[in-house]
């Protein structure tokens, strides 16, 4: 059965930093591809950043050289390090699942639960 946890969010000032981790459960070893999408209230959901079976790696514009996605496949943990964050970062980040890579395209079957990341200016 696979199962995706999604956790680390919380509440910083802009500039400041945070780590979400995604535990993936039920998948073979690197069997699947993972990614990072955030809603924020009045916007449609965003694919933030995404890593496949062999670590290629995608980000959205808006956090290109800001946002490091990685994976430790021994612990099934990927992490997303978000730096030099801003106040339009803020949203409920979610962590997606799938045999299938679907990079930043939301139609990832399995997702979490969500955490919330709030930026204050």
């Amino acid at each position: 059965r696979i199962s995706v946890a999604d956790s680390g969010g919380g509440s910083v000032q802009a500039g400041g930093s945070l780590r979400l981790s995604c535990r993936v459960s039920g998948y073979p070893y690197r069997a699947y591809g993972v990614a990072w999408f955030r809603q924020s209230p009045g916007k449609q959901r965003e694919g933030v950043a995404s890593v496949d079976s062999d670590e290629d790696k995608y980000y959205a514009d808006s956090v290109k050289g800001r946002f490091t996605i990685s994976r430790d496949d021994v612990d099934h943990i990927v992490y997303l390090q978000m730096n030099s964050l801003k106040p339009e970062d803020t949203g409920v980040y979610y962590c997606a699942a799938d045999v299938f890579e679907y990079r930043l395209d939301p139609k990832y079957e399995f997702w979490g639960q969500g955490t919330q990341v709030t930026v204050s200016s």
